[in-house]
């Protein structure tokens, strides 16, 4: 997605905020200010090194050679833009404003800050004894998990876990033992390029929201309904012209998978790997896509569906039962692989919230997950054809 917004959209600005989902945390008594600053100074401070951008220049696990050097080039001088950062009651204010090819690389890493920050003040909190029951938790619940996965090798993942993770070293220490457990043919990889180098693993993942949020905004400015929806195929047709085959996962929940369908082109849909569910029932949404794969003539047993929306292991075996001989499942595990010691996590995002001053909407299978000023929701709901969904609390 980097490549992507530095080669079409370089000169696009775009603004993300942090936002709390989970209600009664107050995170400003969780995380000392002095601390929050103190990291994301040093995240400011960081480069990509030469290390890094030799590995990115051979990636081409997905095809051919995935980066052209002038993005390499880019990367390779980019330090992270400056935010602004506010202690107002309960709630810590993050935002972070400038160009898409720039900003966008701050959504993972404040999030990996703000839920370590918060981990580690809730340990120091404890006696050493406390802080050992709380890693030996969560070493018995991954081991357990492992357990089960050996007696379901048809259950496939790959680690999607480092957002909300509980700490760094947590996250690495889960996915060594991974490695070390289960084969390559079940654990996948992850999404943690920096992991992947380091630990010879697969870089895994897709597209996100984002780049469909941030076009929208910019193509439905001044109440154009008809660029607002063709945002979406924008973004597909761009997308498959730069990375083809190789990263051909659609993401359709953005303003519902029902909308997305109503207007996928067939061919396209062939032509792609698959999809991703990220909000609401794995179940429906699988068969939505069932039923239009069948009604076009489409395999549906040569798609890929990686359902990634607060999965847990149950819910991983049941859905590969589920789909088993009509679509390939693959998950995409995250905060309950990577943030299950026993203390509650937080369902926390970044997200755009304006493009060139124009204020973003994400709708969702769920609309606990929706975002936008209530008049602007109304308004893609209204072009979208957005049907009413049952509201499912966020876990993570």
């Amino acid at each position: 997605m980097g490549q992507f917004f530095y080669r079409l959209y370089p000169n696009v600005r775009v603004k993300f905020s942090l936002i709390l989902r989970t209600p009664g945390i107050a995170l400003t008594k969780e995380i000392p200010k002095e601390k929050l600053i103190e990291q994301l100074d040093h995240a400011m401070s960081l480069s990509v090194t030469n290390s890094e951008i030799h590995y990115l220049r051979g990636t081409d696990e997905y095809g051919a050679r995935m980066f052209n050097e002038d993005y390499l080039n880019f990367l390779k001088c980019l330090r992270l833009c400056a935010y602004h950062l506010k202690y107002v009651g309960d709630k810590i204010i993050l935002e972070f404003c400038c160009d898409w090819k720039a900003v966008t690389y701050w959504e993972t890493i404040a999030m990996a800050i703000v839920s370590e920050l918060r981990h580690r003040e809730i340990l120091l909190q404890m006696s050493r004894g406390e802080r050992d029951a709380v890693f030996a938790t969560g070493t018995i619940r991954l081991m357990e998990k492992i357990r089960i996965l050996k007696k379901n090798p048809q259950v496939t993942f790959s680690d999607f876990g480092t957002r909300r993770r509980f700490m760094r070293s947590w996250q690495r220490y889960v996915i060594e033992i991974l490695k070390e457990e289960l084969p390559k043919e079940q654990f996948k990889g992850t999404s943690n390029t920096q992991l992947a180098m380091e630990l010879d693993l697969m870089p895994t993942g897709t597209n996100a929201h984002e780049p469909v949020m941030v076009l929208s905004a910019i193509m439905g400015q001044n109440g154009n309904d008809e660029g607002l929806l063709q945002a979406q195929q924008t973004f597909l047709d761009e997308w498959w012209k730069m990375y083809g085959y190789g990263m051909s996962i659609f993401l359709p929940d953005t303003y519902g998978t029902e909308s997305f369908l109503r207007h996928l082109d067939p061919g396209m849909a062939a032509a792609w790997k698959g999809f991703r569910g990220d909000s609401g029932d794995p179940v429906w949404e699988g068969e939505l896509w069932c039923a239009f794969y069948k009604r076009h003539g489409i395999d549906s047993r040569t798609k890929l569906m990686i359902p990634s929306d607060g999965l847990t292991l149950p819910v991983m075996i049941e859905l590969e039962r589920h789909f088993r001989n009509r679509l390939h499942v693959s998950d995409g595990w995250g905060s309950d692989l990577t943030n299950d010691l026993g203390i509650k996590a937080l369902s926390l995002i970044a997200k755009p919230m304006e493009a060139d001053g124009n204020p973003t909407v994400k709708l969702s299978n769920n609309p606990a997950k929706a975002l936008g000023p209530e008049l602007e929701v109304e308004r893609y709901k209204r072009v979208h054809q957005y049907h009413k969904h049952r509201r499912i609390e966020c876990k993570f």
